[in-house]
């Protein structure tokens, strides 16, 4: 992405222009936390706090620790989430310290290539407590004779399909399951199993 697609000013209207499907794909990443015990979370992919914001209001106790690339993101963030640690990292850096009960991504994870996605998948298992939870709802690849209306450059954005995902969820120990929301929209819910 550019770094105009990084302006927290225009990002939601960005997502929303972009991404057909966006709140309900938000929505549907929070509403998959609910019924859990929730008292630790790590986000992957923070931005300006969407997922945060839906996720906090069904789990309000919760400690929250955020990560993302980009600091004026986080800045806006700080603003809507002001008892939150929120990180400067990238996907492929090193996970703050668990152990978390809940990790949680939204329209992040398809900037990885198809080892980036098996390398941090590992690295979230080993992060969270066993019993933990990922959901990671983010753009996938259709299924075949399926187009979907969001725009991949394929340089930034890396989506893989549904079942390679959950074949490298498995691989690192997760129970995992996926819902599809749209043709290339998903969200995969993931139990540490190990």
């Amino acid at each position: 992405m550019s770094e105009i697609d990084w302006d927290p000013d225009r990002y939601l209207d960005l997502m929303l222009a972009e991404v057909p499907g966006f709140e309900e794909l938000e929505d549907a990443v929070a509403a998959a936390t609910d019924g859990l015990a929730v008292h630790d979370v790590l986000e992957l992919g923070t931005g300006t706090g969407e997922t945060a914001v839906r996720v906090l209001a069904r789990h309000p106790g919760a400690r929250w620790t955020g990560i993302d690339a980009s600091e004026a993101m986080l800045a806006r963030a700080r603003e809507r989430l002001p008892e939150a640690e929120l990180l400067v990292r990238r996907l492929e850096d090193p996970l703050p310290d668990g152990p978390f009960d809940l990790v949680v991504s939204s329209l992040a994870v398809h900037h990885l290539d198809g080892a980036g996605k098996r390398g941090l998948f590992t690295r979230v298992a080993a992060a969270l407590r066993p019993g933990g939870r990922f959901v990671l709802g983010d753009v996938v690849v259709p299924r075949p004779g399926e187009e979907g209306p969001i725009f991949i450059d394929w340089e930034d954005d890396k989506p893989d399909t549904v079942a390679d995902q959950l074949a490298w969820l498995r691989e690192a120990g997760f129970d995992a399951t996926a819902t599809d929301i749209r043709t290339d929209l998903a969200v995969f819910h993931a139990i540490r199993a190990r």
